[in-house]
């Protein structure tokens, strides 16, 4: 047991590896389009896996694992809620995206309502991506850290400096092949990432559940409860707990119709997909493997609390959940195995960083650049500028990864998604309303938009309200409030 040379090198030539797939599947790109949308002729089922790897970053590998280790399985009530939130994306935005020939999201709302309307939540889009994705950075840096300490030299060294190193190594790493492939590079590695930390996981279920006993109560039933209605709760307890039956199925169904419906980072792998059709698929598609991935995870979280007899974080001698599974790795995984989990939890985090700078890049020049260039740009220019945006957006997630190393009251999955909920609610508002309502005009929208976002200040500042409600909240107000100034103006 624990992290042997054997574990060291599989880590290392998993590195390399990825880094050498991702400058293949790359190719030569010969514009800013092609840097973007991969010439539009990616598999669906390729971007449908390179959807699943990129929304599952090292979040989901190990802070779930440590939520279901503190709680249970009712966070599964939410992954449902995601699945119907793809179903109505894949028919009510999707095919209003397909009419346009897009590049980014927004670029919808720029022929729906204004140029205006696009630099606003293609901002906002920028600025909610590069928090919840410096979290997530951030996270990945617990598992290497743990696994660095490993190392005599490392030994005396202060956790801190480990964090920053661990950060600097896989940012560049990811780096290499997203600079030079683009958005081709992305989603190939990511299908090969998305098979290596699958794997990992079941590697880990079957270690774990191998070393228990079995005997009756080895895993109490409360442990494996997934239906939680919430009917008995006060209201005040009900909006404050996050995964009640209605806050699951409709907070979940609602932050997946926005995160895979107006998030560039998921919108833009759809796009690189020729058809409408395949793009439906994938999407739905994404759904399906992402409740079968969640209880994956969920179930890692319920077999270390038997395994560790159910031991308190201060028994352990851990300070947050999210160190539970890292911990278990290292210190009790078979040699060999523990190399090709920590290569999948680094899959899980590239796949998403990769993912990140790569939509931020594209955003940042089709919704910001561009318009401001007012004229026409070359096409060897084109692509450089869509590189060095690239390159630019990484550092500024490192930048915020390291600024995140300090402890946190809550999980940090949790953290991120309530960073992004804050959001969310204004930009999926804003979408519906171009969709949807073909009379509200830009300033009506605008004023929605502006509405959803203070709200959503006030109730994450002043409420115990659990995030889970928190982008029904931002999307319902966008919409009230986007109809009621039309139908004042116009009166």
């Amino acid at each position: 047991m624990g992290f042997t040379t054997l574990d060291y090198v599989i880590v290392v030539l998993y590195l390399v590896a990825m880094a050498g797939i991702g400058l293949f599947a790359g190719g030569r790109q010969s514009s800013s389009r092609d840097y973007f949308l991969g010439k539009k002729d990616i598999p669906w089922w390729a971007a449908c896996l390179a959807i699943v790897a990129t929304e599952t970053s090292t979040l989901t590998f190990i802070s779930i694992p440590g939520l279901a280790y503190a709680t249970n399985l009712n966070f599964l009530q939410v992954t449902i809620g995601y699945l119907l939130g793809r179903v109505v994306v894949s028919f009510i935005l999707l095919p209003a995206y397909a009419r346009g020939d897009l590049t980014t999201a927004y670029q919808f709302l720029a022929g729906r309502f204004g140029g205006s309307m696009r630099s606003v939540t293609s901002i906002t889009f920028m600025f909610t991506r590069v928090l919840a994705d410096g979290v997530r950075l951030f996270a990945t840096a617990i598992p290497l850290t743990i696994l660095l300490k490993g190392w005599n030299t490392f030994t005396d060294v202060p956790d801190q400096q480990i964090y920053i190193v661990a950060i600097l190594v896989l940012a560049g790493i990811t780096l290499s092949y997203t600079f030079i492939g683009g958005v081709r590079a992305v989603i190939w590695t990511d299908v090969v990432q998305m098979f290596i930390y699958l794997g990992g996981a079941i590697g880990a279920i079957a270690v774990i559940a191998s070393s228990l006993d079995w005997s009756f109560g080895t895993i109490p039933l409360e442990k494996i409860s997934v239906l939680n209605t919430g009917f008995s709760l006060g209201w005040k307890e009900f909006l404050s707990t996050p995964y009640t039956l209605p806050a699951s199925l409709l907070g979940g169904a609602v932050l997946s119709m926005a995160s895979h419906g107006t998030d560039q980072i998921i919108v833009q792998r759809l796009f690189t997909v020729r058809t409408l059709a395949g793009s439906q698929k994938a999407l739905i598609g994404s759904g399906v493997l992402v409740i079968l991935q969640f209880l994956l995870f969920l179930l890692i979280g319920v077999l270390l609390s038997s395994f560790y007899h159910g031991q308190s974080l201060s028994g352990l001698g851990l300070t947050k959940t999210d160190e539970i599974f890292p911990m278990f790795i290292i210190q009790s995984m078979p040699s060999g195995l523990s190399g090709i989990i920590i290569a999948g939890l680094l899959a899980a985090a590239m796949s998403t960083l990769s993912g990140s700078v790569n939509s931020l890049a594209a955003t940042s020049m089709n919704d910001i650049y561009i318009p401001l260039r007012k004229g026409e740009i070359g096409v060897k220019k084109g692509l450089l500028v869509s590189r060095l945006l690239t390159l630019w957006w990484c550092v500024v997630l490192v930048g915020l990864a390291i600024y995140f190393i300090t402890n946190t009251s809550t999980t940090l999955v949790e953290l991120a998604l309530g960073i992004a909920s804050v959001t969310y609610g204004g930009l999926l508002g804003t979408f519906l309303l171009g969709v949807l309502s073909p009379r509200i005009r830009q300033g009506d929208a605008m004023i929605g938009f502006a509405s959803g976002i203070a709200i959503m200040i006030v109730v994450v500042t002043t409420t115990g309200i659990a995030w889970t409600w928190y982008t029904i909240i931002g999307t319902s107000t966008t919409l009230i409030v986007g109809h009621l100034s039309n139908f004042l103006t116009l009166r």
